[in-house]
């Protein structure tokens, strides 16, 4: 399996453990993980850390993911970062659509579904 040196993912969400059982997952596969439990200075956060991908919850403080991603893509240096969109609301998909993410993931999801989106998002980028 081919693998990129210094891949960088971004991941926003307010609930610690998810932070920490993504991180731990992703970490093990070679990833350099940021976390940030709020989106606020969104922009700067992303830009500062120039990540492969971001990983995005719908409830993020203070201005929600739909907000926080459509700020993403509205920056010219930011919009290619692929988004895949993760909540545990039933209309996910809607709300991914909404918000201009690439792909979306429903919580809870297991592990494999995890790194499976984050290699195909890669992938297609």
């Amino acid at each position: 399996m081919n693998t990129i040196t210094s891949k960088k993912v971004v991941i926003f969400d307010d609930d610690e453990d998810i932070l920490s059982i993504c991180s731990y997952i992703l970490e093990e596969q070679g990833w350099e993980v940021h976390t940030f439990t709020d989106c606020n200075h969104i922009t700067e956060k992303v830009a500062g850390v120039g990540p492969d991908v971001i990983l995005m919850d719908n409830w993020i403080p203070d201005s929600g993911g739909i907000v926080a991603t459509q700020l993403l893509k509205k920056e010219d240096s930011l919009k290619d970062i692929p988004v895949v969109y993760f909540s545990a609301n039933s209309d996910i998909q809607l709300l991914a659509s909404q918000a201009g993410a690439e792909t979306y993931l429903a919580k809870p999801f297991d592990l494999e579904d995890l790194e499976r989106v984050i290699n195909d998002v890669m992938v297609k980028s």
